[in-house]
């Protein structure tokens, strides 16, 4: 989860689920739209937001690893997802983007 604050309620944080959100948008005020269609306005700027979800995902991912390196030689299953969940590690310790630039 990543803890964000309400527009207007600083003092009162809140935990959201970083896998519903489809898109954070700056409008002025960031607006952050779930994957169920409530919008969500938030006190935080939407490189914040990003950079929150982007940290989120990356514990996620190097806890998986760290946990499989733990427990000695992999299982031939999951090797695919493994191999993905490395690669994207790997492109954001190098400060590649995500996915395609707009430019492509």
């Amino acid at each position: 989860m990543i803890s964000l604050h309400r527009l207007g309620h600083q003092a009162e944080e809140f935990h959201l689920n970083p896998d519903l959100i489809v898109t954070v948008e700056a409008n002025p005020d960031t607006v952050i739209t779930l994957t169920t269609g409530t919008k969500v306005v938030v006190a935080e700027p939407p490189d914040r937001v990003v950079e929150e979800i982007r940290s989120y995902r990356v514990e996620i991912l190097s806890g998986a690893l760290s946990r499989r390196r733990s427990e000695g030689q992999p299982q031939s299953h999951g090797v695919h997802a493994r191999r993905a969940a490395q690669g994207m590690l790997l492109s954001i310790d190098r400060g590649e983007s995500e996915g395609p630039s707009e430019d492509e």
